[in-house]
């Protein structure tokens, strides 16, 4: 005999992937779940398509569903979630390294878009200020400029080996540090599901905060430098 409602069930499957949000970080974890972590760090510290992704958000919120009946959201496990991290976000910064030192600045010129753009220049101001060690590991906390900094460091010929320890010390700091920034909150404010969006966005605040307070930085330095 023909059962006839588990047609509706994979239908309403199917629509759920479907509508993903990609910029959407619950919206990622309960479609994919710890995989869609690799691949979104991995797409947005490796390829320069994925600087739209919500990096900060995305380990933040893991950490939070790691937190036994903390939300409502799909459980995640850290034991899962830390390596699937790492490994995004470690082998994402390489591959990009290996795109700017073979596709060389170019590639990145190739853009139009306005905010690659200023995430490269931030990157090179970066670069110029701190030097490659110090500069590679605040790129990994400042969206857009975690994006565009490591094919940058391949165009400027950063040495592999420099790089890599680098990039694997900040990597390792920025994901952790995240993950468990969530974990903990989770795990010490009860009920904490009913301010998940809330802390979500301010978490977004304050990653791009830097960002803000650059731009208001050379911006004023220009003021003063037409005014002279």
């Amino acid at each position: 005999m023909l059962q006839f409602p588990a047609a509706p069930a994979a239908h309403l499957a199917v629509g759920s992937h479907l509508a993903v949000n990609p910029l959407d970080a619950s919206s990622l974890l309960a479609a994919f779940g710890t995989l869609g972590i690799a691949m979104v760090l991995f797409a947005e510290t490796g390829l320069l398509v994925g600087f739209f992704l919500p990096g900060d958000s995305l380990l933040f919120t893991a950490g939070l569903l790691c937190v036994p009946g903390a939300t409502t959201g799909p459980q995640l496990h850290l034991w899962q979630v830390l390596p699937a991290a790492l490994v995004g976000a470690l082998a994402g910064a390489q591959v990009g390294y290996l795109i700017g030192r073979r596709g060389g600045r170019a590639l990145l010129g190739r853009t139009k878009r306005k905010s690659l753009l200023e995430g490269v220049e931030r990157a090179e101001e970066l670069l110029a200020r701190y030097g490659h060690g110090k500069a590679i590991v605040l790129a990994r906390f400042i969206p857009i400029v975690r994006t565009v900094l490591n094919p940058l460091c391949g165009v400027l010929e950063v040495p592999v080996r420099s790089f890599t320890v680098w990039q694997v010390a900040g990597g390792a700091v920025w994901t952790v540090g995240v993950v468990l920034a969530g974990y903990g909150l989770g795990s010490s404010i009860p009920g904490i599901d009913q301010y998940l969006l809330p802390i979500i966005g301010l978490v977004v605040v304050v990653s791009v905060l830097p960002i803000v307070l650059e731009l208001f930085r050379a911006r004023t330095a220009r003021r003063h430098g037409g005014d002279v």
